[in-house]
């Protein structure tokens, strides 16, 4: 009998363990090179006299508008904070549509002009761009693609491989909100208090964290998958162990509550404004009050600590006490998320 052919599903788009494995598969395996083998959010590379960042994303977020934002904004604060967390001052973006037919053109230029605002407030260009039409169903109103560059300053080496037992593991802010926003707002679920997205710039965040503090050995921002994803990538990346406190972990009482309801988890929730940072022990204090004197890290909170064992593995402390292996996600939660 012939093997049937495996086929792609919902869940490897998911950012959890199919998410992984598609990547490392087929493209790392097929694209292979040095640049690219780190996997992390961007590729930093140099050229005579600079040292650049260069990332690139898309977007098929459903609903195109909700709390906190739309998906305009959400493909320039992507692209832009895949490019901070590698110590990358972005600078040019560009930004290529894929529009359905049908769509309604009052809603795509709103859409075009919250970029607009959003690229001009974080003093980032958008310079280039490509627009293709497809038949009505054949899309869901529109889909973005945005690549960024960013100058990286030559002392400045944020990656996983950096990181050793002993480490703290800092988060910015509360975790989950993008994902209930979304999840809420698409299914019709009234709050009592709405939950928004996060979805912000975090450019200036990095820069003072980098600038005022230092001793930062590797950041990611935890969109899909969430924070429980990218703390086993960094463990399994680094062939450490993590162990994270759940009582630390900061998540609004709102995105509890609405976990509770729809079965989720917030440590597996998108965030759209939020980083992960693991800093060595003695610069810990100094990073995080640097974040919190900026808007964008004032609830910044340290929840764990990097260990030699379980290599590879992270752990979750929990509130009484116990301790739990936490995986990577797997199979899809939340699908069209960012």
């Amino acid at each position: 009998m012939s093997k049937e052919k495996e086929k792609i599903l919902l869940a490897h788009g998911s950012g959890g363990i199919l998410s992984r494995r598609l990547v490392e598969e087929v493209f790392a395996k097929a694209f292979s090179n040095p640049l690219l083998a780190p996997l992390n959010d961007q590729a930093i590379f140099e050229l005579p006299n600079k040292k650049l960042a260069f990332t690139t994303d898309s977007y098929v977020v459903n609903p195109v508008f909700f709390p906190g934002g739309d998906i305009g904004k959400l493909s320039v604060c992507g692209t832009i904070n895949d490019l901070a967390v590698g110590g990358a001052e972005p600078v040019y973006l560009s930004a290529s549509f894929i529009i359905e037919e049908g769509m309604d053109f009052d809603d795509l230029k709103k859409i075009v002009d919250s970029m607009s605002k959003t690229a001009n407030a974080a003093g980032v260009k958008i310079i280039t761009g490509d627009t293709k039409v497809v038949e009505r169903g054949k899309g869901d109103k529109v889909f973005i693609n945005t690549t960024g560059i960013g100058v990286v300053n030559d002392d400045i080496n944020l990656t996983p491989a950096n990181i050793s037992p002993g480490d703290v593991i800092i988060v910015s802010g509360s975790m989950g909100d993008h994902g209930i926003a979304i999840m809420t707002f698409r299914e019709g679920i009234q709050m009592e208090v709405p939950v928004e997205s996060d979805c912000a710039p975090l450019h200036l965040l990095v820069n003072d964290m980098l600038t005022k503090a230092g001793g930062v050995k590797a950041m990611r921002d935890p969109t899909r998958g969430g924070l429980a994803t990218i703390l086993n990538e960094f463990a399994s990346s680094s062939n450490c162990g993590m162990i994270i406190r759940e009582d630390d972990i900061p998540v609004k009482e709102e995105v509890k509550g609405a976990c509770e309801i729809l079965g989720f988890d917030p440590l597996y929730l998108a965030n759209e404004g939020k980083l992960v940072a693991v800093v060595a022990k003695e610069y810990a204090q100094d990073v995080l009050s640097a974040m919190k004197a900026n808007p964008l890290g004032k609830d910044a909170a340290i929840i764990g600590t990097v260990l030699s064992e379980p290599k590879g593995k992270v752990l979750l402390e929990t509130s009484i006490g116990n301790k739990r292996i936490l995986d990577m996600l797997s199979g899809e939660q939340l699908p069209r998320i960012c």
